[in-house]
């Protein structure tokens, strides 16, 4: 079998860790991007994101020392740290540590240190307009950050619908960030053109999802959004998922080798511009 990249996995120090990853391992995983993890507190009191950003490397640094295994991070400004920044901080401040932390995340990419900034966006849950204009301030800012240093972005924001994707695609477009960098985490099977605009779904690993998205094409990433939280184990998908999903529509007849090589190998190179071997 190719690689099996999942694109979307959260790790804790206080969750299961490297347990997780040896799972993911021993079901046939063999890369995936370890994405920065909500530490707004350290926030608030640093009102800075680097910590945070260092933390999650020395995480993948020690993965990769424990375990055969290829890892990759994202990091950036999670979009609900902005309500508690700003009820803490005043709303000034809070855009400004949030913008900040775009600085800090296309540093990381320009040291080399991560393939992407992300997850960022907007709050996936009804806020009021200040907030969403707050937010969407702070994302077109992180696009521009995104073009400056050549690094695509990782989305996090409401449910994914087409519209949707046609706005975050033009938002990108006012400050020259192509489409194909713009990467819609938590996305369902919106693999057409006329779905998705032309950004990379990573496409929630369910099987009903990602049956879906194999009528329709293999132009989209996996991911769990795995979150290894002690108080809900195995959510949002567990780390297993990806490597035995792909086994089974393989096995199946219902994802084709060559799917599977788009999905796993070619379009993690085409986004991130990273090399995964068989």
């Amino acid at each position: 079998m190719v690689a099996v990249f999942d694109n979307h996995l959260h790790l804790r120090r206080d969750g299961r860790f490297l347990d997780a990853v040896k799972d993911f391992k021993k079901a046939g995983g063999t890369h995936f991007v370890l994405c920065q993890y909500p530490m707004t507190e350290l926030v608030i009191r640093e009102k800075s994101y680097k910590s945070c950003y260092m933390k999650t490397s020395t995480m993948a640094e020690e993965i990769r020392d424990e375990i055969d295994i290829g890892v990759f991070v994202t990091v950036g400004p999670y979009p609900v740290d902005y309500l508690k920044l700003k009820e803490n901080l005043g709303r000034a401040k809070a855009i400004e540590i949030m913008k900040k932390g775009m600085d800090e995340a296309a540093e990381f990419y320009v040291e080399k240190k991560c393939i992407g900034i992300g997850e960022i966006g907007r709050p996936h849950f009804p806020v009021d307009e200040e907030i969403t204009d707050d937010s969407n301030e702070i994302l077109q800012y992180g696009m521009e950050k995104a073009v400056d240093v050549g690094a695509p972005v990782i989305l996090h924001t409401e449910s994914t619908t087409p519209e949707q994707c046609k706005e975050l695609v033009e938002m990108g477009k006012k400050v020259g960030l192509s489409s194909d960098k713009i990467v819609k985490h938590f996305a369902p099977a919106l693999i057409k053109q006329d779905e998705n605009f032309g950004l990379m779904p990573s496409v929630l690993a369910s099987k009903k999802n990602i049956v879906e998205a194999l009528k329709k094409g293999s132009r989209f990433l996996m991911e769990t959004d795995y979150i290894d939280d002690p108080r809900r184990p195995g959510a949002v998908l567990g780390p297993k998922t990806v490597p035995k999903l792909t086994r089974s529509l393989l096995d199946d007849g219902v994802m084709t080798e060559a799917q599977a090589y788009e999905i796993h190998i070619k379009n993690p190179f085409k986004t991130y511009g990273i090399v995964l071997e068989e």
